[in-house]
């Protein structure tokens, strides 16, 4: 900083100079941002990787078709980061889209960037599947999880799990349609049931459930420390579904806006091509001393 400061004089002489000081500031600009942001990981677990689950609200085909649309967001916006990002399961829709999809996205921070994803996502467009074309509003829901460390974060009892094989459905070919490659398991003392029918193999179908199920019992728990802590605040904590958290309206105007903190857009194409970077920035800059 003091360097650029004692430079400032020379560069208003020399134009190749000034753009050097230009682009350092620039630079140091966005190195602070990102450190002011970093304050707002309020949790020891954001600096995790996170597990990303996505649910079609009702509505059929529709939520289906959007919940498929939150996927490719959140693929894009990993690619555009450099995140590895893994689809671990996905249910098909009947017509289009999916019912629900996993995916686990890698790299520093990924949880606590993500966790301004957590909550219901709301669409409103002309819909593609209606033959007079009717506007349609349509719901769906996005977890966000961090991963679990197993045997550290979460501990499981070798009579805590019950663990069924069968056939997978919907696509997958004739090798999934014959062998009881899915899985599902369920944690006993909570009922918590994950099943997983995405790979060929019963083995990995196995581990990618157990990953999946450790991430929802630490979640689990977190929700009961942070109903604690709401109790000794008087803080009232909205659990399920609860209100949408952001809209993305496509017609009759266009606009993406986030209830949370009143960030919007007008270009709901980019913020569904993955950028979401204005959108997390406004979250996490709003929860800076608070818990999120």
């Amino acid at each position: 900083m003091a360097e650029l400061i004692e430079l400032m004089p020379l560069a208003e002489e020399d134009t190749a100079l000034m753009a050097d000081v230009q682009t350092e500031a620039a630079s140091l600009a966005a190195n602070l941002d990102k450190l002011e942001l970093e304050t707002a990981f309020s949790s020891e677990y954001d600096a995790r990787n996170a597990l990303l689950a996505i649910h079609a609200g009702a509505g059929g085909t529709e939520s289906q078709d959007w919940a498929s649309m939150l996927l490719r967001m959140y693929l894009r916006w990993a690619e555009k980061h450099s995140y590895p990002a893994e689809i671990l399961d996905t249910s098909p829709g009947e017509e289009a889209g999916i019912k629900s999809a996993i995916v686990s996205i890698s790299g520093d921070y990924a949880r606590g960037y993500l966790k301004s994803e957590h909550g219901v996502h709301r669409l409103v467009r002309l819909s593609p599947f209606d033959a007079d074309h009717a506007r349609h509003t349509s719901f769906a829901l996005v977890e966000v999880m961090p991963e679990a460390e197993g045997g550290v974060d979460v501990k499981i009892g070798p009579d805590d799990l019950k663990i069924e094989v069968f056939r997978s459905s919907g696509p997958g070919g004739q090798h999934m349609q014959k062998t009881s490659t899915a899985v599902r398991v369920t944690h006993l003392p909570t009922g918590l049931t994950v099943s997983c029918q995405s790979e060929r193999s019963q083995h990995q179908n196995k581990e990618t459930a157990l990953k999946i199920l450790q991430a929802r019992l630490l979640v689990l728990e977190l929700g009961k420390q942070a109903e604690e802590r709401a109790k000794l605040k008087g803080k009232h904590i909205n659990a399920g579904w609860g209100n949408q958290i952001r809209s993305y309206v496509l017609h009759p105007y266009k606009m993406v806006k986030d209830h949370r903190t009143g960030y919007e857009t007008g270009n709901p194409e980019a913020v569904l091509d993955g950028e979401l970077d204005g959108f997390i920035t406004a979250y996490l800059r709003s929860s800076i001393g608070g818990e999120a």
